[in-house]
């Protein structure tokens, strides 16, 4: 069965919501964090090669990386919903916003989290979180979701850079409205609100 190893307030999230948005069966298992260090635990690293968040398991196989995990889920059991195929409308911004969440939001988040926790300035660096904002925002303007007029994986991989890594990395959120707007379209969801209430029903994720 497929079992969805879940570390708390962490990109396993996206895998929940994931599944919740396709209505599938799937096991949740928790973890918790290790109290001193707010990493995963021991048991959690073993998983994957990786050590990181999310993994699944289905079977025989353990499968790490949000993107890669996703791709699985959707053409294992979601029959292709969620996604954009080759030679349908808005293909390749689906192909475009469903990498740019890990290959270039999710970095440049991660340089500006490094960069609050050790009060270090990044300097010319800084700028690519703004420029990943402004690409979002502007793309916003033009659609109601990242791949055009439809909800698709693409959303469910951007969001936790918009939101989660916010508490960690605050951010004055006052110069993206078409961003504010969309996190309430996604905070509408009811699926988004049941995964969210499995995976880490007392954390608020900012929609704000």
């Amino acid at each position: 069965m497929l079992t969805v190893h879940h570390l708390g307030i962490s990109q396993s999230d996206r895998i929940v919501w994931l599944c919740e948005e396709l209505g599938i069966d799937y096991a949740l298992k928790h973890y918790e964090r290790d109290p001193q260090s707010r990493l995963a635990p021991a048991d959690y690293k073993a998983l994957s090669p990786s050590g990181t968040a999310p993994v699944i398991t289905d079977g025989d196989l353990v499968l790490g990386e949000s993107a890669a995990i996703i791709e699985y889920i959707i053409a294992t059991y979601g029959g292709g919903r969620l996604s954009i195929a080759p030679g349908q409308p808005h293909y390749t911004d689906y192909l475009y916003w469903f990498h740019f969440a890990n290959g270039s939001f999710m970095p440049a988040g991660m340089l500006s989290l490094v960069a609050h926790m050790t009060g270090t300035d990044l300097g010319a660096l800084g700028a690519r979180l703004d420029n990943a904002y402004d690409q979002v925002e502007a793309r916003l303007g033009e659609a109601p979701y990242l791949a055009g007029p439809h909800f698709t994986a693409a959303d469910i991989l951007t969001l936790f850079p918009l939101t989660t890594m916010r508490v960690f990395a605050p951010r004055d959120m006052a110069p993206y409205p078409n961003i504010l707007a969309y996190l309430q379209r996604i905070g509408e969801r009811p699926a988004f609100q049941r995964a969210m209430a499995k995976a880490d029903p007392e954390f608020a994720i900012p929609l704000t």
